[in-house]
């Protein structure tokens, strides 16, 4: 009543030897640069150029070559920015204490630091002046 089966179903799993597979640390290797070099690009935006040099070397030692540098501004709000740097800087931090990169950690940490100051002084209005001799 049925025909048999001829040919190789296109439904079968594919032989593992075909494509090449990455082991976890390469994984996170390749995500922490990624995330590093988005940061390199925010910070680089911002005119942030020592701190840069510290996020490319991290770039560097993860990818072995030396990061693409940002070198045009926009018009990009400055507090945009580093609530986008604070960001990248955090998925950099959870992938650097996941793979435990105590550098890369350190610096990211640093990072979300920074940013979060820039964010608080941008956001909070100013205090008012306190007059001399008050009270």
């Amino acid at each position: 009543m049925y025909e048999p089966i001829r040919t190789k179903s296109v439904h079968a799993m594919a032989d593992p030897g075909d494509f090449p597979h990455r082991s976890r640390e390469e994984e996170l290797d390749i995500q922490l640069a990624g995330h590093l070099a988005a940061l390199l690009a925010v910070t680089d935006e911002l005119g942030m150029g020592e701190v840069g040099g510290h996020i490319a070397d991290q770039v560097a030692r993860l990818r072995g070559t030396p990061p693409a540098r940002h070198t045009g501004r926009t018009d990009t709000p400055a507090l945009a920015l580093h609530r986008r740097a604070h960001a990248l800087a955090g998925r950099a931090l959870v992938v650097a204490a996941s793979r435990a990169d105590t550098a890369a950690a350190i610096l990211a940490a640093e990072q979300m630091d920074a940013h979060t100051a820039a964010i608080t002084a941008a956001t909070t209005p100013a205090a008012p002046a306190r007059l001399v001799g008050a009270l």
